[in-house]
């Protein structure tokens, strides 16, 4: 390596390093963009040719900030108008958590006052004071910045996206077929992951909100649809409403329909996710990814990257697994079938032919 190499190289990484901290703080909504493009790319291609790369670009990125603000605005302004209900209720006296305490009380043994701890969450959240509103104010500017971002970046990754492949192709210092080999295994993990995770999640939201209607729970259809969401997490997603939902059943004297709950969550909710997410995994994977390995990713993802680390924690590892095993077929399992393949040989044993020919000889020497 020469020394106008090194330098570059060196610089390089210098500068990979200082562009990370520069865009650490917008990692989620960068990730966030890079997870809306996936699922818009096929239709980025599909139009392009009619409208143009500008125009289905912007039109896509308009149609999925719309599919996104709408909904949550929704389930905001019902999350606002429930827990106001809820408040003039308790203020009341419409609504008492008696006895939610004394069961609490004859469960665990501790005497517990739900009014007066809801009370000092509050004021320990600091959200009635002058402070708390301008953190407040901060936390809404920063989303409303960062998904502003995310916007903008989904709108040149779906107008830009195949030039950024053609120049990923010409830089990265591996041969082609390994390139498409990768990204083949990337993108596959990638569509099993989102599919796996949407697709679960609106199962297991509707599957556990049709028992919370079934047996009665109080605004059973905007708890379906936080159960949809929540349940993108695996294992606790649902079971933080349905699970609640139970022991609140239990509380108001409904013991048979608390246990009937508890009991329908954890086998009907909870095994449709081990039962539905191998079958996604395996209709977009070759090569299959263990539920696993989905879980521990999403995990880890969440530690490591926050919430947008629910979908590429297993796209990582997954990433890895495909790294693995395009190593082992180009380099191993070529050095292995080299090693037992022999060398050629001239064979030995006498052919039919060579026999014929030996039978012929003498017959031809006799003759002369």
């Amino acid at each position: 390596m020469n020394t106008t190499r090194a330098l570059i190289l060196s610089l390089t990484a210098g500068l990979l390093v200082v562009t990370f901290l520069l865009v650490k703080p917008f990692l989620q909504f960068i990730l966030l963009a890079l997870l809306l493009a996936y699922p818009l790319r096929p239709l980025q291609r599909r139009f392009e040719p009619k409208f143009g790369k500008q125009l289905t670009a912007g039109g896509l990125v308009v149609s999925a900030t719309i599919a996104l603000v709408l909904p949550t605005l929704w389930l905001l302004r019902i999350v606002f108008r429930e827990g106001r209900g809820l408040l003039t209720q308790v203020r009341s006296g419409d609504v008492e958590f008696t006895e939610v305490e004394r069961w609490i009380e004859n469960v665990t043994g501790e005497e517990v006052d739900i009014m007066e701890a809801i009370q000092n969450g509050f004021q320990e959240s600091g959200l009635g004071t002058v402070d708390g509103a301008v953190g407040l104010f901060q936390t809404l500017s920063n989303l409303a910045i960062g998904l502003a971002l995310t916007m903008f970046l989904l709108y040149y990754f779906l107008k830009d996206g195949d030039r950024f492949y053609r120049w990923l192709d010409a830089t990265l210092p591996l041969p082609d077929h390994i390139q498409s080999q990768i990204r083949q295994e990337f993108d596959d993990v990638m569509w099993a992951v989102l599919a796996s995770h949407v697709l679960i999640a609106v199962v297991q939201g509707i599957v556990a909100g049709l028992g919370l209607i079934v047996l009665g729970v109080p605004n059973a259809i905007f708890w379906t649809a936080v159960m949809i969401f929540l349940a993108v997490l695996p294992i606790i997603g649902s079971f933080l409403v349905w699970g609640p939902a139970a022991v609140y059943l239990v509380s108001v004297d409904q013991a048979v329909a608390g246990g009937v709950l508890f009991v329908y969550g954890a086998i009907v909710v909870s095994l449709s996710d081990d039962f539905l997410r191998p079958l996604i995994i395996d209709r977009y994977t070759e090569t299959r990814l263990n539920p696993s390995v989905v879980i521990l990713g999403v995990l880890g993802g969440v530690y490591l990257i926050g919430f947008i680390g629910i979908f590429f924690g297993p796209v990582i590892i997954g990433s890895l697994r495909a790294l693995i095993d395009v190593y082992r077929s180009e380099y191993i399992e070529e050095t292995i079938d080299t090693e037992e393949t022999p060398d050629e040989m001239p064979d030995s044993t006498p052919t039919k032919d060579s026999q014929s020919r030996d039978q012929e000889v003498p017959e031809s020497v006799n003759e002369q």
